[in-house]
This record gives structure tokens, C-alpha cells and sequence, in this order.
């Protein structure tokens, strides 16, 4: 079985077996059992939606620390383009970019100039029709580990191209090889991140390859530090290399806004995103190119590792934008080769299996099968499983019994009282 590591952990002192989360988790990675929360790691796609419906506050997403950049004699930021939405009265980018310099980085590379290579890379691949559509973008791993679970069929609908995570990376590395000549043991880049799942892809990376970043520092845990930093300053060094059209991509629809057409369509939240694909599964949308989906409310901007509301935060992007080129950064033929997967996006359905041996793995479908229809189908979330069908599952790999359902607990409960008022 594949192991992933898994930014979002759970913290079980403070779980009070509430089941808002259970209810909420788009792949069912969830139960509740003995009054307190468990996670299923191979379902789990660390797309936070646990740690922003939580009440408790018992869950929360794993990140690196600001003082592991001290063991790299190069520190190498890579700042989300929704780090920019976080300051109010912001009208220069430049300056987030000088205080990043100023808590430690040494170098600073935009992932937003990356974004800007993904877009025209994107509308390159689209000219040739060498992807089969609608293409759906790769940019958020949580939809990605989402398609990979629930969606396989629509695994080879998913763009071949590495997120601008990653080839920003791949980028900084280079740049600050060539002007150190440092190894790349010496240089250590880390991304400045809104969300739990871009954690995970930096350790276990959706492709299999080994990511060029050797860490994710939450914008939450770095906010304080940078924010009083660009209060300090007093020169402005002019390091900004990207345009409105890599900014963009903070907020939803900013990556399809890039395609520079009209055939795209574009949804954040994983409610809407799983409306969206159950809707390109059942082929029920068309005419489509190109698709943009962001597990966060409101695009990158609405990550759970942010601090600010996602619509006041949109609402700065878009005022930033007005005062930005287009574009700086455009893409060269021979990029586009690096910029693709090794490898294939393939289904991964582990979480799912009921059992290795294909035989058992029959009966146990049949004896759920019989056991579904049995359960009441309130899929009420009482029991610890999301729904009637989870928890038959969970019966037949011993994860639970029937009498774990409150219904029929009480049936059985009416049965017993039956027997002994007639036998009395």
C-alpha cells in the first residue's frame, strides 16, 4: 500500500466527537468512534475542509518552520501570490518581497512569474489539441488527490503540467546555482503557503517525483514576523518580476482569466468542485476547454493556513492587479518538455479496496450490500460513518456493528422489551 504523508493531523485531547467534519470530508476520510474523530490516511486528500469546519479547533495542518531555513546557506522564499491579499493598504508588491529579505531570505522568486509560464504553457497545449478536454487544471493538489480517489475516469482529463509550485522551484534553483555556484544541498527553498494540501505536495508530491522544495512555511505562522519586518523598512529594493496575469492566479478564476478565451469555466469549494466533476463524468457539461478548480472558497486566498477573509483578501488582489504589466515572463520551447509529468495521474483507490484477496473482496460487497439495505439511510452521521453505505462498509472490515446505528440500537433495544413484557 502507497504511504503518503499527511499535513493535517488531528488533535485528539481536544476532539469532542462533534461530526461536523464527518459530515463535511469530501472523500469520507472520517469517523468518529469511542466520542472522538479518526482520520483514514489513504483517503485523506489534506484539503483542510476538517480544520475550517471544526469548532473545537482540534484539527490543524503540519508546516515548516521559519528556522529551518537556517540550516541552507541560501535561503530561497517562494511567496504564493495569495500572500499578497494578507495586508491591507498594500499598492506595492515590492514590498512584501523586501520583507521576506528582511526575516532571513536571501533570495526571493515569485511563484506568481511560474504561474505566468503554466498559463502560456497552458494555451500552447491547448492551440496543438494534444490533451484531451475539457482540461482540467493540476495547480490545486487537493482536487488532484480528490480525481485520483473519487474521479479516475477523469484522471487522464487532468493537465499533464507541473503546478507553479514546483517549476518555481525548479526556477530558483537554477538562478541561484548559476550566480553561487553553490550544490543544491547548499540552497534551500521553501514555499510560502495558503493551504495544508501544497504541505503535502512538497513531502509526497502527486507525481512521484521528488519536489525541488524543501519545505512549506504556513503565511499564518509567518504573518507576524513579515508584517512587522515591512513596517521597518525604509528602502525599497525593486525585486518584483511578475504581472497581473501570475498575481491573478490567488483568487479564483484568475488561472482560467489567463487562457485569454471564453470557453473555460471555474469553481472554488469542494462542494462546487464536486458538483463540477460529477458533471464532467457524466459528460453533462460541454463546449468546455479548459476547467479551474480550487478546493478553497475563494481560490488560493481562502487556504486555511491564511489570516485573512477570502473575499476582503480577493478584493485586494484585484486592486493590486490595476497597477501591474500583463505579463513579465513567457515561456521557451524547450521549457515546455521540463515543465510536463513524468508520469501518469492514475487511480488510486486503496481507501476504498474491501479486501486484497478479489473473492472475499466479492463477498464482502455482497454481505455490505445486504447490510445497506437493512441500515435506515438518514445517513444522519450518528454512528461515527458518514453515511448508511460507509458504515456498511465499516461493518464488514470490522470497524464497526449495527448496533453503533442509533436506529437500529433502538430496534433492538424494542425488541428485548417486547420479549420480556410477553414473557413476564
Amino acid at each position: 500500500m502507497q504511504k503518503y504523508f499527511h499535513s493535517v493531523e488531528l488533535e485528539a485531547d481536544k476532539c469532542c466527537g462533534c461530526t461536523n467534519c464527518l459530515k463535511r470530508c469530501p472523500t469520507e476520510a472520517i469517523r468518529v468512534h469511542d466520542g472522538k474523530a479518526r482520520i483514514l490516511a489513504d483517503r485523506c486528500i489534506d484539503c483542510g475542509e476538517c480544520i475550517r469546519i471544526c469548532p473545537h479547533r482540534a484539527k490543524r495542518a503540519h508546516s515548516s518552520k521559519l528556522e529551518e531555513i537556517e540550516k541552507f546557506k541560501i535561503k530561497v522564499a517562494l511567496p504564493a501570490p495569495a500572500l499578497f491579499g494578507q495586508f491591507s493598504n498594500l499598492d506595492d508588491i515590492d514590498i512584501v518581497l523586501n520583507g521576506l529579505r528582511a526575516i532571513g531570505f536571501d533570495f526571493i522568486f515569485e511563484v506568481s512569474r511560474a504561474a505566468e509560464l503554466v498559463s502560456e504553457a497552458t494555451r500552447k497545449l491547448i492551440r496543438e489539441g494534444k490533451l484531451k478536454t475539457p482540461i482540467i487544471s493540476s495547480a490545486c493538489p487537493a482536487v488532484v488527490r480528490l480525481i485520483k480517489i473519487r474521479f479516475p475516469d477523469l484522471c487522464e482529463n487532468v493537465m499533464p503540467v507541473l503546478a507553479p509550485m514546483e517549476i518555481a522551484a525548479r526556477l530558483a534553483r537554477q538562478e541561484v546555482k548559476k550566480h553561487t555556484g553553490l550544490p543544491d544541498e547548499d540552497i534551500g527553498v521553501f514555499f510560502i503557503t495558503p493551504c495544508a494540501a501544497k504541505v503535502t505536495e512538497v513531502t509526497s508530491p502527486t507525481t512521484g517525483e521528488k519536489s525541488a522544495c524543501n519545505g512549506a512555511i504556513a503565511i499564518s505562522k509567518i504573518y507576524p514576523q513579515l508584517t512587522h519586518a515591512m513596517d521597518k523598512l525604509r528602502v525599497i529594493e525593486p525585486i518584483a518580476n511578475s504581472g497581473l496575469i501570475g498575481v491573478g492566479w490567488a483568487t479564483s478564476g484568475g488561472e482560467s482569466a489567463a487562457m485569454l478565451g471564453d470557453k473555460y469555466l471555474a469553481a472554488d469549494g469542494i462542494e462546487n468542485v464536486i458538483r463540477v466533476l460529477e458533471g464532467l463524468e457524466d459528460d453533462m457539461i460541454r463546449d468546455v476547454h479548459f476547467v479551474e478548480l480550487n478546493a478553497c472558497s475563494g481560490g488560493c486566498v481562502g487556504g486555511v493556513l491564511t489570516v485573512e477573509n477570502p473575499y476582503v483578501a480577493q478584493a485586494r488582489i484585484q486592486n493590486l492587479r490595476k497597477y501591474l504589466p500583463i505579463s513579465l515572463n513567457h515561456l521557451n520551447d524547450e521549457d515546455l518538455e521540463s515543465f510536463m509529468w513524468k508520469g501518469e495521474l492514475e487511480f488510486n483507490g486503496e481507501g476504498f479496496r474491501l479486501d486484497e484477496d478479489i473473492f472475499k473482496a466479492m463477498d464482502k460487497m455482497e454481505q455490505m450490500e445486504k447490510i445497506c439495505k437493512g441500515l435506515p439511510g438518514l445517513d444522519c452521521g450518528s454512528c461515527g460513518s458518514p453515511t448508511c453505505r460507509a458504515m456498511a462498509e465499516d461493518i464488514v472490515k470490522g470497524m464497526a456493528k449495527e448496533t453503533d446505528c442509533i436506529h437500529k440500537l433502538k430496534e433492538s433495544i424494542q425488541h428485548v422489551y417486547d420479549h420480556l413484557k410477553n414473557t413476564l
